[in-house]
């Protein structure tokens, strides 16, 4: 897929089975859905260091959001949707 070598009916067949193809962009957003399910259950984002939400450690992934910002490089766009 990376080379746009594959053709465009496999690829079709093989989202609709679950495929992903930018894994680490996947695995922000479930993350990032984590912390709004956080957020709406207590009312805050101050999510403690050791959280663990569905075998994810939540607050120290917020933590690495967190320290790439600083360091400002944090995607823009993932940023703003974490303001």
């Amino acid at each position: 897929k990376k080379k746009g070598k594959l053709d465009r009916g496999y690829e079709k067949r093989l989202e609709d089975m679950g495929v992903v193809w930018d894994v680490l962009s996947e695995q922000w957003e479930k993350n990032y859905r984590l912390l709004v399910k956080f957020r709406q259950k207590e009312g805050h984002s101050l999510v403690p260091q050791g959280y663990i939400e569905d075998g994810i450690n939540l607050g120290t992934w917020l933590n690495a959001q967190r320290q790439q910002k600083k360091k400002g490089k944090l995607d823009r766009g993932y940023e703003k949707r974490l303001e």
